[in-house]
């Protein structure tokens, strides 16, 4: 977008405000005003929440709502306002023996106006995640929710002025031109959590400003069940992962892995499961609609597509074709034997499509996932250690849980972040505190510095010096 647009320049004028008032930075009793703000908003207005998710959707699940996006914001919040004013105290660092006795110390500063570019799939958790961690490095920001969750949008442009005002957070709504036009601000930092291919152009956007980004994509999130595991203990936690917000999240597993002789026992226990779990999921309130017309139309047509191509699907629910697609809705969708070459194996599936790969060996199985992106999750189902440490140094992925899906997510004290085409960076806890901060080095000189023997003009001390210092010139 032309920098000269009117929408570019309203939102310009709207940093160039921020950037000005953030040039007296917050002290400690500042942040944590503004973290309790943040709290008020999850704990005060937990069914306007759920509401506005509900309208969004169609049909978003309460339950849903409050579990994966009000607690795991609020905890995260509770862990900043704990840990603030550690994270916030200079960090002593070494110096070399040659520059004692002069000490070393890394100064968190805040950056200034930090970018939020939030997306539909958990607009809540997803916007005030990364404000938590930029208000508590001490910055302003600007947050563009996604055009496809309005009510979440405004409900959070309602509450960001009510309990932080517009002189800290400004939320910005609004189409794909404002979204563009967003990204190519001039951030002191910027975070975006979408899909890999609107994040190569954010990044783009970016880079004409010199803005640093985050980059919290997503990809192809691979769950390896080692031989003999018990499918009871699978099944449980990946229908959980894989249904939760009807599939639409990013660390979603995107397809299973499982030793070829063990197939039918694992589809065995997903058609007992799943069925137990979400029982009519057309009628169900606690399962969530596919949030578009166009993303369910996108999911059939892949589904479709595979099976054209000689694909074995089969939709574990009990609602009939037509009360699925009047609720927008999808069941846990089995498919074997898809081609690789398909869009439900090229791409991220963000749905309840679920491709099972059968493999002979674990090193087949993890040459499977070697030869594909590095993923933004990989889901793990073993007891035997050894095992664990060869998944574990034979393959990358942006984090791992063993024995579940999607929590270590959650872990406020665990970095979050992925690793080439599903991510750049992180955040959560401490490691979100210096993303948004500059780690500032500072160098405090001594009078006894020995510093001042190296000073010209150079003559025999600084030769000694050099030769204790080197070695002796042969």
């Amino acid at each position: 977008m032309d920098a000269s647009h009117p929408i570019h320049d309203s939102l310009h004028s709207q940093l160039r405000q921020l950037q000005a008032l953030a040039t007296q930075p917050a002290d400690y009793a500042t942040r944590q005003r503004w973290l309790a703000g943040l709290a008020s908003m999850v704990t005060q207005h937990q069914q306007a929440w759920v509401d506005a998710l509900q309208a969004d959707f169609g049909c978003r699940s309460a339950v849903e709502t409050r579990l994966a996006e009000l607690f795991p914001s609020l905890e995260g919040i509770r862990l900043a306002q704990r840990k603030l004013r550690g994270w916030m105290r200079p960090q002593r660092r070494g110096v070399s023996f040659w520059f004692m006795p002069a000490r070393a110390r890394l100064q968190p500063q805040p950056l200034g106006v930090a970018g939020i570019i939030v997306p539909w799939n958990y607009p809540i958790f997803l916007a005030l995640g990364p404000l938590t961690s930029a208000l508590a490095a001490g910055n302003r920001a600007m947050v563009k929710m996604s055009e496809l969750s309005p009510h979440s949008g405004a409900l959070l442009q309602r509450l960001c002025r009510q309990y932080l005002g517009d002189d800290v957070v400004q939320v910005v709504n609004g189409g794909v031109e404002v979204a563009q036009a967003f990204a190519a601000l001039p951030f002191d930092h910027l975070l975006f959590t979408g899909s890999t291919r609107v994040g190569r152009s954010v990044m783009q956007a970016a880079a004409a400003n010199l803005t640093p980004v985050t980059l919290e994509l997503g990809g192809k999130s691979p769950l390896l069940i080692a031989p003999g595991f018990d499918k009871r203990r699978v099944v449980g936690s990946l229908v959980a992962g894989k249904m939760l917000n009807a599939g639409q999240t990013c660390v979603a597993p995107d397809y299973v892995l499982v030793q070829r002789q063990e197939c039918d026992a694992l589809l065995a226990e997903l058609r007992r499961q799943a069925t137990l779990a979400y029982p009519d999921p057309a009628a169900n309130p606690d399962y969530t609609a596919i949030i578009s017309p166009q993303h369910y139309q996108r999911l059939v047509a892949w589904r479709d597509e595979a099976t054209a191509r000689g694909a074995r699907v089969e939709a574990l629910g009990g609602s009939s074709e037509a009360a699925l697609h009047a609720a927008r809705k999808l069941p846990l969708t089995v498919v074997q034997d898809a081609p690789d070459d398909c869009a439900l194996m090229r791409e991220e599936i963000f749905g309840p499509l679920l491709p099972i790969v059968c493999y002979d060996t674990l090193d087949d199985a993890l040459a499977y996932i070697r030869a594909r992106d590095r993923p933004l999750a990989l889901y793990l189902y073993d007891d035997n250690r050894a095992r664990i440490r060869q998944v574990l140094q034979g393959t990358v992925a942006g984090g791992v849980t063993v024995n579940d899906t999607l929590m270590h997510v959650v872990q406020d004290q665990l970095p979050f972040g992925g690793v080439g085409p599903s991510g750049m960076g992180h955040y959560h806890g401490y490691e979100g505190f210096v993303t948004f901060s500059k780690m500032l080095p500072v160098l405090y000189q001594s009078r006894l510095a020995g510093a001042v023997l190296t000073q010209p003009p150079h003559g025999k001390v600084v030769q000694l010096l050099l030769n204790l210092m080197l070695g002796r010139i042969r």
